[in-house]
């Protein structure tokens, strides 16, 4: 049993309380809220967390994470400031060897660089020593030489893979010792509750029920879990009797479970690979491409759903989500749109009509403004559609895709309602959402089911330092968090 004690409840709950300014306390038991009442009207049993007059929202999650990708991402070289395809090869060049003899560098965004990656310039930079450059999207990933021959592939002249190979490049290098990745997680856990997180979306691209046994089996228990399946291990999957929402297997408890199916159907802007209904700039051939096709998506989806599982559906073209859609129409499969960074207006409602929630990153518009405005000038669907998206009833649900982007949900909070960063004007602010919506679309249910502060609600909260409905852009992300609970138990006090 645990006492909240003096808070002021800024998140979804809040309209249904008597005095919804006034401080209020808290009982939380066997994981749920039990009480609610005016400071002072009950009295304080168990464990006393002092939220000394503090804000109260639901626990946040992350709807798009690949965890341990994301947990390893601190040890590698840090390439987002890369202005150039020769100032990237230069920074790996100066780069210490790290473990396994090779030099790994993660966050390149090569879409406006002025000059393009090519084999000759990172071997005349990086030599001997293999060396790896992943895309900010994981898309693409840029290899010297010895890395190629390190990996047995057959270099091209650009020294690019892209898409399923450069997805087999990042399962090799993050397949790390076990102790040491499991050792990452724990850190990055500890991190996330650290900005109120109590739960997340795990994506890696691997076969995730064994880690997560493994990590549970461990003593595992910061944060709540929902871990994907790709396609590749479906058969696997089924056979061994994986559906949506049960504990994983060996579990002393329920934090983590079995989460969806993820299936990529296209690529990303980034690499420009999007699947797109007009052409990308000087390239008339390219509109990107579709890496499931349609008749393949509806049968593995088909198959998904009888077997118990939700979906997952990575789509970023407006071809690719309106594909993706059709899916979801022809199986009546349940789950989510990846992304959804381009989609056309006609397809817009159909999120809300077929109960698809939209699963969407906030920071991407941000990081992706100039690319977008560059690359994609000439399509005539709706890039980063948030606004439009909630207005048309779909349930939105944030995340990061980190390591695309950063793992933390003030900074997705921030880019949704303010559409900029760094001090520039907003971008399309037209497709801003109010801080209400940006922050039930941060809890587990997103926006149209969100978690709420109510008896028998789960005691997943946060306790932040300021009144988020009333912060600027900068006072959203460096949101002071005070304390975290997932169940009623402290997973984070400052």
């Amino acid at each position: 049993m645990a006492f909240v004690r003096a808070v002021r409840v800024a998140g979804p709950g809040r309209d249904f309380l008597p005095t919804p300014d006034e401080p209020v306390d808290l009982v939380l038991a066997d994981g749920r809220i039990v009480d609610i009442a005016p400071t002072g009207n009950l009295r304080p049993r168990g464990l006393v967390v002092d939220g000394e007059g503090g804000w109260l929202l639901p626990g946040l999650w992350d709807h798009h994470v690949h965890v341990l990708q994301w947990a390893l991402t601190a040890d590698r070289v840090a390439l987002g400031e890369a202005a150039s395809a020769r100032e990237a090869a230069s920074i790996m060049a100066a780069a210490p060897v790290g473990d396994g003899g090779r030099r790994v560098g993660v966050g390149f965004r090569d879409g406006l660089w002025p000059d393009e990656p090519t084999l000759e310039l990172l071997d005349a930079a990086t030599g001997e020593v293999p060396t790896y450059l992943v895309n900010a999207d994981v898309h693409s990933v840029w290899l010297n030489s010895a890395a190629f021959r390190r990996e047995g592939f057959e270099p091209p002249a650009s020294g690019v893979l892209r898409e399923e190979d450069a997805f087999e490049i990042s399962r090799r290098i993050n397949a790390v010792d076990p102790e040491v990745g499991d050792r990452a997680v724990e850190r990055m856990a500890r991190a996330a509750a650290a900005r109120g997180l109590v739960g997340l979306v795990d994506l890696d691209m691997t076969w995730n029920d064994e880690p997560w046994q493994r990590r549970v089996a461990r003593g595992f228990d910061t944060l709540r879990v929902s871990y994907g399946t790709y396609p590749q291990h479906l058969d696997r999957a089924i056979a061994e009797g994986l559906r949506t929402g049960d504990p994983v297997r060996g579990a002393a408890n329920a934090l983590v479970r079995v989460g969806p199916l993820k299936a990529i159907t296209d690529g990303s802007l980034g690499t420009r690979t999007a699947a797109c209904a007009h052409h990308y700039p000087g390239d008339v051939d390219n509109h990107g491409l579709l890496t499931i096709p349609p008749d393949e998506l509806v049968e593995l989806m088909t198959r998904a759903t009888a077997a118990g599982l939700e979906c997952a559906i990575h789509a970023i073209g407006d071809v690719a989500n309106a594909h993706a859609l059709d899916a979801y129409a022809l199986t009546g499969a349940v789950g989510t749109i990846e992304h959804a960074q381009l989609v056309s207006h006609a397809d817009i409602p159909r999120f809300a009509r077929l109960g698809v929630a939209a699963s969407v990153q906030p920071e991407h518009a941000i990081d992706d403004r100039d690319m977008t405005d560059a690359v994609w000038a000439g399509q005539s669907a709706q890039p980063y559609p948030l606004r439009a998206l909630a207005d048309s009833g779909a349930n939105l649900r944030f995340g990061s895709d980190a390591p695309v982007a950063p793992l933390d949900p003030w900074g997705a909070i921030a880019s949704a309602v303010f559409r900029t960063r760094d001090g520039r004007d907003a971008w399309q602010p037209h497709q801003r959402v109010d801080i209400d919506t940006a922050i039930a679309a941060s809890t587990a249910g997103g926006s149209t089911a969100p978690a709420e502060i109510a008896p028998g609600a789960r005691a997943d909260l946060v306790i932040v330092d300021a009144d988020p409905r009333t912060a600027d852009e900068q006072a959203l992300r460096a949101m002071p968090v005070r304390t975290t609970l997932l169940a009623g138990r402290v997973t984070h006090a400052s």
